[in-house]
């Protein structure tokens, strides 16, 4: 067993997105998810507690502390399974002491979770799909009672007065349940448009406010809706925009001085057209004493107090998140979502938990004193990273670490006091970091260049970048004075001193992971993903030693002292020490495996005097690790560690700093020579009061003076008075007392007399209770008597048997003895047997233990092989996966190409029905064009031309619809090559499918077959001790799993005979059931081919009859011409003319209207002439691709 242990000291980091993230233990204890567990920090001191979560855990869920602040309650995910268990806050450390699970309900996280007020029972809500609300005896890990939710929970919550009472809110419900006789019951009915409630909290014990995703608070009294409201948008304050501001941000980022500061800070102003367009959502809401607070907008809460008036509750403060100014865009900091609201149990403060894993707190004391209405959040400890931190580095001198994150930030932390002593934030995204051995200088690593940055004492200075894209990984030498940077596949060797290019190492086939300097700086080791570690000459820039192992991807080394041994870990999770080229130790079994991050651990180091361990992880956590031995004492290091404590500034701060102190002298010496005129002016004031004063008293002290002498004498004439009045009353009350005694004397008279009477009659009942009382003794004594001499003869007798009892105990304690004896004399013997016998099974069973050896090594090789081919089955699942996933690629293209076909079809047929309601309205037309005809009978003669010019346009009518059935043909002919195609990727598909169904058989085979035979091994293994059932169970195992091989593929090959025959039978049918579709859908087309060219020779008709009737109206015209006769000739040719030039415009008029008639006809024509060559896919709709029906009967 190793002799070290770790324990975490320290914890940087916030997981997001957990429900109830944030809570208060004591009024400066608060507790939040952090890693794969919860930490409790203290505001004050400043410790940190962690409590770690179940082993292989991703991280918290939801949590919930009880109302007495005793128990936790986590809910986890642990290897795909959900955990729900509830811990004990009061010992230390805190202490595991229920895990519930319900084998009736399916396996779903809790996203919500609620303690009872009494603590014994809790709530939780699980995730969707088949989510429940479950009621749980925790105690006794049983479950009450539960509830099918049909919408996903927002959270759950108990009344603050009722056990039995739980509330639950989500998309669409709000729902009170009461829980009585097992089961849980609904008490309200939703009312109104259903809300999607985010979040909610109890007021009272009947009294609570929802939240909603429109911006809106919703008031319930014991499930009706008592009050509602609408939260506007906030905007921040402009007081954000001055520059004054900026001088507060500077001094509150020094976080080792003022981390803990109440100052007001910034606030970040967001665009004007964003903020108005978006609309406001309560996303956290939480109660206190005087009403509750809500977050309605992205950095702001809002506090509202209960009123006597109609609103009920009212907006009193507006508290902002901070602006900062150490960001490259400062007002991000204040555009983030507040997703956790918690209060002290003294609501003193205030914390919030954001969607970018940051915690803030405010002081409640400060609202009563400030008469803004805008307050300001102050970080509850440090900004912490947001993202997968990439880089983590230590120096020499100092006692700090430096790390870098995919939030674009780089941080300066000491990991002895435990706090961030710099921060900055840039435009890139950083991917490595490296301390220079001083402690002032850093490189990092960014997705453009690489920086050489200057540490100052407030601020992070670029002093030199180089032309070195994405760098993954950079490292200072020892001494300083190098640093090597990976560019792509080669390691550039740079000077820190003149920052030129030394040296390039290149030698690399893949990406490099890791570097390492030797401790003289003559070495420099690396390794990159295609398994090569070199050991590289930096004086001659050549290889000195490489080892290659093509199946590991190495992800980072480490060197031993004095450089000869290189340890390396990658892939294949196992630890391998590397010496001359060679792999020594291929794992060490000897290791401590403790619980700390949700993520991959992406770094971690340990200082140089080994009392500390620092980790770093992809979920933005740092873990600093105290580093003890076994016993419990502190590992002690050899050298006593003195740290530097310079720090670089930039010679214009210094001289601002000095101008500003110059200013502030100044400004005291005015200040002061001001005071002092204040004081003199304030002396003399004084002085004047004080004459002024002394005055008024001694006016005052007169006026008394002769006050008091006139009440003094009316006093005397007050004391004449009541003497006289004392004389009266004195005479008065002696005559009354002479009056009561004589009174008095009578009275007593006659109540002696009484008294005699009485005195006598007691005298006479005393004699009479006398004799009663003397009878009742002697006949109690008779009793007595009786009673004594019957328990004296049950006296006698009992002490009779006691005595024989007594000598029968005596005998059987005889026996007893000399039977004991011979029992230990019996057991000594068989002891001393049993001895003999085991010695000789014991030199017997070590001869066996020999023979055993030999055959376990054996054993042990044929394990190997089998690990070799299971590695390679492992292999081949992984392509046979790659290969599944471009399959789906393929399968979801082509479902999205069906998806546009389908709507295409839709609105053809869309269009089909608007141009049939547009030839509707033709017909109509055509009827109104009837009543015209009468109108035409006497303009006939003029019409003769347009006859002739219809004739022309009827013959290219019929051309068009020549060439329209042509078209037709076509059409028909590309959709039987459409379904052609259709058919084809189906049974591409099924045949993809097929051998996905194949090689998953496989597979599982295989996998049930390890499992068989890792069962087999381990009863075999159990018989370790007796030989011949060891050696009997090796024979089984090779008889089952050796001898047995051909008979599972011959088993194998039958399987796949039988599945092809299926395939073949359900692809038969369905071609039969295409073919089917397909003469139907043919049937529908040409019933459709049928209907147009009817309506076609109907129209012909009714053109052939308009010629008809113009030919019969021609004639009689002629015929009355010919009878008419004519006279006065003049006036008649004067009419005609006339009339002629009316006729002449009228028919103008009504042959262009005709003209526009008949080229809107060609046009439907056409038109429906191209929805016809459309109309099969629309009748014959396409086949849908039931795929999950088709797998589901191969798997069958």
């Amino acid at each position: 067993m190793s002799t070290v242990a770790a324990q975490p000291v320290a914890v940087f980091g916030c997981r997001p997105r957990v429900a109830g993230g944030v809570c208060f233990l004591e009024d400066q204890v608060v507790l939040h998810a952090a890693g794969a567990g919860c930490l409790q920090l203290h505001l004050e001191q400043k410790w940190h507690k962690f409590i770690p979560g179940t082993d292989k855990s991703r991280g918290v869920q939801a949590l919930a502390v009880s109302p007495n602040r005793r128990y936790l309650a986590v809910s986890e995910t642990v290897a795909e399974q959900p955990v729900l268990t509830v811990y004990e806050l009061s010992s230390a450390p805190a202490r595991r002491r229920r895990t519930l699970a319900a084998a009736e309900l399916p396996a779903r996280e809790a996203v919500s979770l609620a303690f009872s007020p009494d603590c014994r029972y809790l709530a939780a809500a699980t995730a969707p799909p088949e989510g429940h609300l479950t009621y749980w005896l925790w105690e006794k890990q049983r479950l009450m009672a539960a509830v099918r939710l049909e919408a996903p929970g927002s959270g759950v919550s108990f009344s603050p007065q009722d056990n039995a009472q739980v509330c639950i809110t989500g998309n669409g419900f709000f729902k009170l349940f009461k829980y009585s006789e097992g089961t849980l019951k609904q008490m309200n009915l939703q009312k109104g448009e259903p809300q999607n409630y985010l979040c909610h909290a109890w007021l009272s014990e009947e009294e609570v406010i929802c939240g909603t995703d429109t911006g809106k608070l919703i008031l319930f009294e014991t499930g009706e809706l008592h009050w509602e409201t609408s939260v506007e948008h906030k905007k921040p304050p402009r007081e954000l925009e001055e520059d004054a501001t900026t001088e507060e941000y500077e001094s509150l980022y020094v976080f080792s001085a003022c981390s803990s500061s109440d100052v007001p800070c910034g606030l970040a102003s967001e665009d004007n057209g964003s903020q108005q367009d978006s609309l406001p959502q309560i996303s956290a809401v939480v109660a206190y004493s005087k009403g509750f607070a809500c977050s309605s907008s992205p950095g702001v809460v809002l506090l509202f107090e209960k009123t006597k008036e109609k609103e009920v509750y009212k907006e009193s403060q507006e508290i902002w998140l901070p602006q900062d100014l150490f960001r490259s865009e400062p007002k991000t900091s204040g555009r983030q979502d507040i997703i956790c609201i918690c209060f002290s149990p003294s609501e003193e403060t205030m914390v919030v938990n954001t969607n970018k894993n940051q915690l803030y707190m405010f002081t409640m004391l400060s609202t009563n004193l400030m008469k803004e209405k805008a307050a300001y959040f102050s970080y509850l400890n440090f900004p912490l990273h947001s993202a997968s931190i990439t880089g983590l580095d230590i120096c020499m001198w100092k006692p700090i670490l430096a790390t870098c994150s995919l939030d674009r930030s780089v941080r300066i932390w000491n990991y002895e006091t435990n706090t961030l002593e710099l921060y900055k934030e840039y435009r890139e995204e950083a991917y490595t970091v490296s301390l220079h051995p001083t402690g002032l200088f850093c490189l990092v690593g960014f997705s453009d260049k690489l920086r050489f940055i200057s540490l100052l004492y407030e601020d992070m200075h670029v002093f030199k970048e180089f032309a070195v894209r994405k760098c993954r990984e950079c490292s200072f030498s020892n001494g300083g004075h190098l640093f090597a940077a990976v560019n792509g596949n080669v390691i550039q060797i740079y000077s820190s001193i003149t920052f030129e290019n030394i040296n390039n190492l290149r030698g690399h086939s893949g990406k490099i992971h890791a570097v390492k300097w030797s401790a003289d700086d003559a070495k420099f080791v690396s390794c990159d993903t295609h398994g090569a570690v070199y050991e590289w000459n930096l004086l001659t820039g050549k290889r000195e030693s490489e080892c290659v192992l093509k199946s590991c991807i190495y992800s980072s080394i480490a060197l031993s002292s004095d450089a000869k041994i290189i340890f390396a870990v990658g892939s294949d999770q196992t630890l391998k020490e590397i010496s001359e080229s060679l792999v020594i130790l291929g794992n060490l079994m000897d290791f401590n495996e403790y619980r700390a991050h949700a993520g991959a651990v992406t770094k971690m180091s340990i200082t140089n005097d080994d009392l500390f361990l620092l980790t770093a992880s992809e979920d933005g956590s740092i873990f600093i690790w105290k580093v003890y031995d076994k016993g419990g004492g502190i590992l002690k290091w050899v050298k006593e560690v003195e740290y530097a404590e310079e720090v670089l500034i930039m010679r214009s701060d210094i001289e601002e700093k000095s101008q500003a102190m110059l200013d502030l002298q100044i400004r005291v010496k005015e200040l002061q020579t001001e005071n002092d005129y204040q004081l003199r002016l304030k002396d003399m004031y004084c002085n004047e009061k004080i004459k002024e004063l002394e005055e008024n008293f001694t006016e005052e002290i007169s006026s008394l003076k002769t006050k008091h002498e006139i009440l003094q004498a009316e006093k005397e004439k007050q004391e004449l008075q009541h003497q006289f009045q004392l004389s009266e009353l004195m005479n008065k009350q002696a005559r009354e007392v002479q009056k009561l005694e004589s009174d008095s004397n009578q009275k007593l008279l006659m109540e002696n007399e009484k008294y005699q009477e009485l005195q006598v009659k007691s005298q006479r009942m005393q004699e009479e209770y006398e004799k009663q009382l003397h009878n009742l003794e002697e006949s109690k004594n008779k009793a007595m008597k009786e009673l004594t001499e019957y328990y004296e003869e049950k006296l006698n007798e009992k002490s009779v048997l006691l005595e024989e009892a007594e000598e029968d105990m005596k005998q059987q304690l005889q026996a007893h003895e000399e039977i004991k004896k011979q029992i230990e004399e019996d057991e000594d013997q068989e002891i001393l047997e049993i001895k003999i016998k085991y010695e000789r099974q014991l030199l017997e069973e070590r001869e066996s233990n020999l023979q055993l050896k030999g055959e376990i090594g054996v054993m042990n090789k044929r394990l190997n092989s089998l690990q070799k081919e299971l590695k390679e089955r492992n292999r081949d699942t992984e392509e046979m996966r790659l290969e599944q996933q471009k399959l789906q690629g393929i399968i979801r293209s082509l479902e999205k190409d069906i998806l546009a076909l389908k709507t295409e079809v839709q609105e053809r047929a869309d269009t089909i029905q608007d141009k049939e309601k547009h030839i509707y309205d033709l017909k109509k037309k055509n009827q109104e064009l009837e009543k015209f005809k009468f109108v035409l009978d006497y303009r006939i003669e003029e019409f003769k031309k347009q006859i002739e010019s219809r004739e022309n346009d009827i013959k290219t009518m019929k051309e068009q619809i020549h060439e329209m059935e042509g078209e037709l043909a076509q059409f028909h002919n590309e959709s039987t090559q459409l379904k052609l195609n259709i058919t084809q990727l189906q049974q591409k598909l099924k045949a993809t499918d097929r051998e996905m169904h194949r090689e998953r058989q496989k597979k599982q085979n295989m996998e049930t077959l390890i499992k068989r035979f890792k069962t087999d091994l381990h009863n075999c293994v159990g018989f370790i001790q007796d030989s011949r059932k060891m050696k009997d169970g090796i024979r089984e195992l090779y008889t089952k799993y050796v001898q047995q091989s051909d008979s599972v593929s011959q088993g194998l090959y039958t399987d796949l005979q039988q599945e092809y025959m299926r395939q073949r039978e359900y692809l038969e049918r369905n071609l039969a059931a295409f073919k089917k579709k397909v003469v139907k859908d043919q049937e529908m087309h040409q019933a459709a081919y049928m209907r147009i060219v009817q309506e076609n020779v109907s129209l012909i008709k009714e053109i052939n009859d308009l010629r008809q009737e113009l030919k019969v109206a021609h004639t009689q015209i002629h015929d009355l011409q010919s009878t008419l006769r004519l006279t006065k000739k003049k006036q008649a040719i004067q009419d005609t003319a006339v009339l002629r030039l009316n006729a002449e415009k009228e028919s103008e008029k009504i042959i262009e209207m005709q003209q526009l008639e008949i080229q809107y006809l060609r046009d439907q024509i056409q038109e429906k002439g191209q929805v016809l060559a459309v109309q099969p896919l629309l009748v014959g709709n396409l086949p849908k691709l039931n795929l999950e029906r088709s797998h589901k009967t191969q798997q069958q």
